[in-house]
């Protein structure tokens, strides 16, 4: 009996036949006869792989970083768009930056094919809509000013290529994340990052690999520009947002470490400070009033180090 495809399915099959992700590896072939130890080995030694694929593509994120904390500092945003497991990453990674860095929840937003309910459940035909895309991209008004990272494991998701295809036509910087040379994607993006890890352990299950290294290069797009626009001090995180118990005693904690104080000076010093980590630091290293360690830290944008030397460079 002869099966007759439509031409969408006969595209795709083909599409999916030039993926790198989407091929056998021939090192997994007898996935389905190991013990589950056997089993376990076989996924990390291929996971092991992830983070030197990433590496090669430091260049390109480079460039993505930059872009990034120059549209932080007109005032533009980071926005995120992506379907399935890549828009689930991008959700991810946007919902974690307002409590470790203390910044807008309107400053890094992600849009994901279908909504909130894809978060928990896959919306059907979501990611094969264009037209969403742009729809979305409009709600959120997007500008010139912002950084659009669109992200697709295979690179050739209608829904993101059009997202970026839409912010190159407001003059937005487009960035795609990939794992998929030569994808339809990268070709769109004015920045294109592809970490191409090869075949799946399982095949065609992109949310292993290619999920990894997808979520490295998205917490380093988002760490290294917060870094870069001032929310660290040496290594600490001092711009965290002491929302709960945890991260008021990690605020604390992040003192002691950041001055050589004790607990209760560091608990005093973010007393005066109104939980603020980064001026309680301040505070103990300097022994400046709370008004004056305000007008420094400003004075210095935010860069704790920058107004820590001020201080040092005064008294001396």
């Amino acid at each position: 009996m002869e099966v007759k495809l439509n031409t969408q399915q006969s595209q795709l099959i083909g599409d999916l036949q030039q993926m790198s992700s989407e091929g056998r590896n021939p090192d997994t072939m007898d996935l389905d006869l190991l013990d589950t130890n056997s089993l376990l080995l076989a996924l990390n030694r291929e996971d092991q792989k992830v983070a030197q694929v990433v590496k090669q593509s430091i260049p390109e994120i480079t460039y993505a970083v930059e872009a990034i904390v120059t549209a932080f500092a007109r005032g533009g945003r980071l926005i995120y768009v992506g379907a399935g497991t890549s828009g689930r990453l991008g959700v991810l990674d946007a919902v974690e930056c307002p409590p470790t860095f203390s910044v807008s929840e309107h400053q890094i937003i992600a849009l994901i094919a279908g909504g909130t309910t894809a978060m928990y459940k896959a919306v059907e035909g979501a990611e094969d809509d264009p037209e969403l895309a742009i729809t979305e991209l409009k709600q959120v008004n997007v500008s010139k000013n912002d950084v659009v990272v669109g992200i697709a494991a295979s690179g050739r998701t209608p829904y993101t290529i059009s997202a970026l295809k839409y912010a190159k036509k407001v003059g937005a910087v487009a960035v795609g994340v990939s794992c998929n040379s030569g994808s339809a994607l990268l070709k769109e993006a004015d920045i294109a990052i592809c970490a191409e890890v090869g075949p799946e352990a399982l095949t065609g299950s992109t949310r292993l690999k290619s999920g990894t290294a997808q979520k490295l290069i998205l917490n380093m797009l988002t760490t290294a520009s917060m870094v870069k626009t001032g929310k660290s001090y040496e290594n600490l995180m001092v711009d965290v947002h002491a929302s709960n118990e945890k991260l008021k005693a990690r605020a604390v904690h992040i003192v002691m470490q950041a001055t050589s104080c004790d607990i209760q000076k560091a608990s005093a010093a973010l007393v005066q400070a109104n939980n603020n980590a980064k001026l309680a630091i301040l505070l103990v290293l300097t022994g400046l009033p709370v008004d004056q360690a305000k007008v420094l830290l400003a004075a210095n944008n935010g860069f704790l180090r920058s107004a820590v030397d001020e201080s040092t460079k005064k008294s001396n």
